[in-house]
């Protein structure tokens, strides 16, 4: 059986920190050698890495690599906290922003398991999970048609994310009020299960289910019923402010005006408010994925269903969002989700080839897709630039 590491364990096997900055790369004698990178592919990693940080002005990189459930590199680059010359470190947190709706996700998965919700049960109304919790009854039309199925497709009809979106309405707002003025104020464009639209709001809410049939927080819920398993103890959800800057967590450092620390990220939990670093991320895709010799969080059946998209996806993208999940080939292919807040840039992926990474930094540019499409190129580069990887 391969030896598979936690966190801390991995951390006591990397090499030291180079004074350049790049810190802690893993190399375990343990690994298959093919799956080591050797030293003119960890100089290509770096290279790669360089030239990322140069063309998007990026002050802090981290990155994880994984393969058949072993970790084979993780390696932070620059500076987490310019102000304090801070450099960075593979334990640094980062927010992920929307790397987050995977593990909000699996956790309602394992509650279907759990027989304690269904795909199927409506969200709102008398006969829904949230009942008549938020808002005034009677509600606006469609939204005592949604289910849980509709909020984890984002199909619910309407709540995009754009100008409109309620995520970013006043930073002063409790997600009670949130969700009740969404409600009162905000009307669905569809019939639910017709129209795609990505819903930060609708990943919100499943929050609220999660915490409504439970009976704890989402924070509390997820950490000891989905990460704790997984052996990640450090995962948090993020403050706002500098000042509610949590241990280890890097510095955020906004482009062309944007203020990382002018967001309600707290309020974001189940849709884009986890702190992690790159290995945290890598070791919860294993887990999922039943990387190696890792036992899944998850049933065969069960992830067939997360893993297959939704019939209302526009047609003419090559990937196709499932539940939680971009994915190819009906999920037999790669699976991935990207972030994108000021401040920050995120992608997590799995692969058909039974790798796993992950990619984090503590900036963003302007326009946000451009940053978020390269370091998704970067990962890919990283990855293929050993070929013992077999990316």
């Amino acid at each position: 059986m391969r030896k598979t590491l936690s966190r801390r364990s991995l951390i006591r096997n990397l090499l030291g920190a180079a004074a350049a900055g790049i810190a802690l790369s893993a190399r375990a004698d343990w690994l298959p050698q093919n799956y080591q990178p050797l030293g003119r592919e960890r100089g290509d990693i770096g290279r790669i890495a360089a030239a990322f940080k140069r063309q998007f002005s990026v002050p802090a990189l981290s990155v994880a690599f994984s393969k058949s459930g072993q970790f084979v590199f993780d390696q932070a680059y620059g500076t987490a906290d310019r102000e304090h010359a801070e450099l960075a470190t593979a334990s640094n947190l980062f927010r992920i922003a929307s790397v987050t709706k995977p593990i909000t996700s699996v956790t309602i998965f394992t509650l279907i398991e759990k027989g304690k919700l269904n795909l199927n049960d409506k969200v709102f109304g008398a006969s829904g999970v949230l009942g008549t919790k938020y808002g005034k009854s009677p509600y606006k039309q469609y939204i005592t048609d949604i289910t849980v199925d509709h909020l984890l497709t984002h199909t619910c009809g309407g709540w995009p994310n754009d100008s409109t979106d309620p995520m970013f309405r006043d930073r002063s707002w409790d997600q009670a009020k949130l969700i009740s003025w969404t409600l009162e104020n905000l009307q669905l464009t569809y019939p639910p299960g017709e129209h795609w639209a990505y819903s930060n709001f609708g990943y919100c809410l499943l929050g609220r289910v999660i915490e409504q049939v439970t009976g704890q927080s989402y924070e509390t819920y997820v950490q000891s019923n989905i990460l704790a398993p997984c052996g990640i103890s450090d995962m948090r959800i993020a403050g706002n402010t500098l000042k509610q800057r949590a241990p280890n967590e890097v510095v955020y450092y906004g482009q062309y005006g944007e203020d990382p620390y002018k967001m309600n990220v707290t309020r974001m939990d189940s849709h884009g408010g986890w702190l992690a670093t790159p290995s945290n991320l890598v070791q919860f895709l294993d887990h999922v994925t039943a990387a190696g010799n890792i036992p899944s969080l998850l049933k065969p059946e069960t992830i067939r269903i997360m893993t297959t998209p939704s019939p209302a996806y526009p047609p003419s993208s090559p990937g196709k969002y499932a539940r939680g999940w971009m994915v190819r080939n009906n999920g037999k292919g790669n699976w991935w989700h990207s972030g994108s807040l000021p401040g920050t840039t995120s992608i997590m992926v799995r692969t058909a080839t039974g790798m796993c990474w992950a990619g984090l930094t503590n900036t963003r540019t302007e326009p946000a897709d451009e940053i978020n499409a390269a370091l998704d190129n970067m990962m890919w580069d990283m990855a293929r630039s050993v070929p013992g990887w077999g990316a």
